[in-house]
């Protein structure tokens, strides 16, 4: 979900199987500004231009099995200004990591992506384009159970830590998986940090259970249904919106398209408080 008012992405979310990560692209740099959504909310190329960041992907390119889909995740709507060490180092090996989990032991991956925006000043690059305070990677393998984030703060540190979903949604205040439960999401699993920690028959080892982290609240069934009334357009009018996400490919819609949903309208809720 892409945000106007910080011009970034707010999250992104991927399903990962073997057979998507099968398709092997060779990368083609092609940045380029977001068409689909309006100028006056659109991060543009000059905006990262000299400002010391990189224009760090949320969802990677090496992720996408397609090359429709790989220009897309060049499109900055799928960029925040990252530090040139924590993208280039602490996240890309995070990345192959995540990958790794998929293709060498064969494992499904649901994940989310997103920066993190904490503290009154809130650093901008260009005309408004807001700087994340840290990044955060929450991921889920549904048939094993597995779950937990990684969460790094954006600067040239090279610091990550793994932490339970709850702690990433406490950040944020949005609840990153509403199909599960909180007992869940408090579980902590000892992810590995790069590709090499990954072993094929190694199963990925339980940490502990986060007792202190703060939740996000569940969205009930009836706020969903009020909420999705209130927002369909009118009879005979034209839905339109300024911020959209970039393309996605029809596995990632399949898999994804009702817990996109449920967390749109989880963030319209932080919002409506």
């Amino acid at each position: 979900m892409y945000s106007g008012v910080s011009k970034t992405p707010l999250w992104t979310a991927e399903y990962l199987s073997p057979q998507r990560l099968s398709q092997k692209i060779k990368r083609e740099d092609n940045f380029h500004e977001e068409p689909r959504v309006n100028t006056t909310h659109r991060a543009l190329l000059s905006d990262y231009r000299g400002s010391g960041y990189d224009r760090g992907h949320m969802s990677p390119n090496a992720d996408m099995p397609n090359k429709e889909s790989q220009f897309d995740s060049f499109s900055l709507a799928n960029m925040v200004p990252q530090a040139a060490k924590n993208n280039q180092q602490v996240w890309r090996e995070l990345e192959e990591a995540t990958r790794a989990i998929v293709t060498k032991q064969k494992k499904d991956v649901y994940v989310v992506t997103g920066p993190v925006f904490f503290g009154k000043k809130l650093k901008t690059i260009g005309k408004g384009v807001i700087v994340p305070t840290a990044i955060y990677k929450a991921i889920y393998l549904p048939k094993h159970g597995i779950i937990g984030a990684y969460y790094a703060p954006n600067n040239d540190s090279l610091q990550v830590k793994v932490v339970s979903v709850c702690y990433v949604e406490e950040q944020l205040g949005m609840n990153l998986f509403p199909q599960l439960s909180e007992e869940q999401k408090r579980n902590t699993y000892k992810l590995p940090l790069n590709a090499k920690q990954v072993k094929v028959n190694n199963e990925i080892e339980y940490s502990h259970w986060d007792a202190e982290s703060q939740c996000a609240e569940e969205v009930s069934q009836d706020k969903i249904t009020a909420l999705q009334k209130q927002f369909q357009p009118k009879s005979g009018s034209t839905a339109t919106l300024d911020m959209q996400l970039p393309k996605v490919d029809p596995e990632t819609k399949d898999a994804l398209v009702k817990q996109l949903v449920e967390a749109l309208l989880q963030y319209i809720l932080q919002i409506l408080k």
